[in-house]
């Protein structure tokens, strides 16, 4: 492959990053990003393809790592990281994938294992603290009393689950703050267990 400018290399690194978050960028973003006229970014754009960097699959985002860069520079692997979940109030759950995690030494990675990063304190009881990583092993339903990753009408939260006659029972782990058990109806239909936490990985130790 041809070598690249600097500012080639640049724009390359921007794009291939954004690729990685699953959020393919528009040639204005990459433009703005890059404090560049869009015919600017349109030209290094098209030095890339023409050097094989890159492929266009089509449409306003279709900027895509070419077969040739993706030989030499094979992407990262290990379990994904998706979005946030929250411990506290819940906060929507994205689908995208933020990078990866090379933890197989400490967790298989098994179909439908997934990380998911913590937002807030009310599972700190549990040793699940705010900015952790959760290790979440895909699944619809839990054995009773275990911690979970529930979705509530599109949110995620992460609780110890306990299934009571008719309805579920959230329930927080933080004494200190005070936070109340949360009840939900057990078959109503904006509520969907994800999995359940299998790991928990601390990225600040205080």
């Amino acid at each position: 492959m041809e070598p690249l400018t600097a500012k080639q290399q640049q724009v390359l690194e921007f794009i291939a990053s954004r690729l990685g978050e699953n959020s393919p960028p528009s040639q204005r973003e990459i433009a703005d990003h890059f404090g560049l006229a869009q015919n600017a970014a349109y030209q290094l754009v098209g030095y890339l393809k023409k050097k094989g960097y890159l492929v266009d699959s089509g449409g306003h985002r279709g900027l895509r790592l070419s077969p040739e860069y993706l030989w030499y520079h094979p992407q990262p692997e290990g379990l994904p990281i998706l979005g946030r979940v929250a411990a506290g109030s819940p906060i929507l759950a994205e689908e995208n994938i933020q990078g990866y995690a090379t933890i197989e030494k400490l967790f298989s990675r098994d179909k439908g294992t997934f990380l998911l990063r913590v937002a807030g304190d009310s599972m700190v009881d549990e040793g699940i603290m705010d900015g952790d990583f959760v290790v979440v092993k895909s699944a619809s339903t839990v054995d009773d009393g275990q911690i979970a990753i529930v979705l509530l009408n599109d949110e995620a939260t992460v609780k110890r689950v306990f299934f009571q006659k008719d309805r579920i029972a959230l329930k927080p782990a933080n004494r200190k703050a005070g936070y109340k058990t949360r009840y939900i109806k057990q078959f109503d239909k904006d509520v969907r267990i994800l999995g359940k936490v299998i790991g928990c990985i601390r990225t600040v130790i205080l």
